[in-house]
């Protein structure tokens, strides 16, 4: 993956956790292991992997201590066998002890992102477009975002600054869909795609006669997906959401939607199984 990630991105992030871990100092290293002992780290996948956020733990390693130097084996977006040698960091062992569980932290759980995008992207076998959501840990959006698209996925909207999604609640609040996308046309936001979450075929019939862009089907079973989407023949974009499990994808990516999107590509990905050893 050529994409670089821009360190504005990580950089504090890596201050506030190596703060919450390190405070006052790693008591343990500073008991056994003597300051200028040199060492040699490894970070080792232990089972099939995405990778995502190499820099990310390599400014770890930096911010801990500037002198380490950290050689990268692998790219983020590469896919990964189990024992592959990620990266190779050598410097005092003391100052890699301290970085390790950190380093670790951010990297398994970026790859864990990318490992299962990749699964759903290959479920869907360029069918349809494997969209994430908003559904991130605070303040790790844009990590969480770019690990989407390590392992192949795309973004939908960054926040609710740059894109319209007129939701359920909206929709109440307005009293209707047609309302609520009148109220979004006659402000500035009227420029963006207007996309509306429907949960019924009346909602979807209403938001295509309201000029939506884009048509959400949300929580709709196979059945009422199938006449849903023909219904909207093509007059909007259309995404699938809601329990949206890899065997499910395998089965609504010939629907004719264009994107599915999955909250648990951010929100439940299992942290990848990666490892640090050391050797003196």
């Amino acid at each position: 993956m050529s994409e670089s990630l821009d360190p504005a991105t990580y950089r504090e992030l890596v201050r506030r956790a190596l703060a919450e871990d390190v405070a006052t100092g790693d008591v343990t290293t500073e008991a056994i292991v003597p300051h200028d002992r040199p060492g040699l780290g490894v970070l080792v996948a232990k089972a099939p992997i995405v990778l995502a956020g190499l820099d990310v733990a390599r400014h770890v390693f930096l911010e801990v201590d500037p002198d380490i130097s950290f050689q990268a084996l692998r790219n983020d977006g590469d896919p990964c066998e189990n024992g592959a040698r990620l990266a190779e960091v050598r410097g005092r062992a003391a100052s890699l002890l301290v970085a390790e569980r950190t380093a670790l932290n951010l990297l398994q759980g970026l790859s864990g992102i990318a490992t299962l995008t990749r699964s759903y992207v290959a479920a869907a076998a360029g069918r349809i477009r494997v969209i994430d959501t908003r559904k991130t840990a605070p303040m790790q959006r844009a990590l969480a975002k770019y690990a989407v698209r390590c392992g192949g996925g795309f973004n939908h909207r960054t926040g609710l600054f740059d894109g319209v999604l007129i939701k359920d609640n909206h929709i109440r609040v307005a009293g209707s869909v047609a309302e609520a996308v009148r109220r979004v046309r006659a402000t500035t936001a009227g420029a963006m795609p207007v996309e509306v979450e429907t949960q019924t075929l009346a909602q979807v019939d209403e938001a295509v006669a309201a000029g939506a862009d884009v048509v959400m089907l949300d929580n709709m079973d196979d059945s009422t997906t199938a006449v849903a989407i023909a219904r909207i023949a093509g007059r909007a974009r259309v995404e699938l959401s809601g329990t949206m499990t890899l065997e499910r994808v395998r089965r609504l990516a010939s629907s004719g939607a264009d994107d599915v999107s999955v909250g648990a590509l951010t929100h439940s990905a299992p942290a990848a199984d990666i490892s640090f050893e050391i050797d003196l």
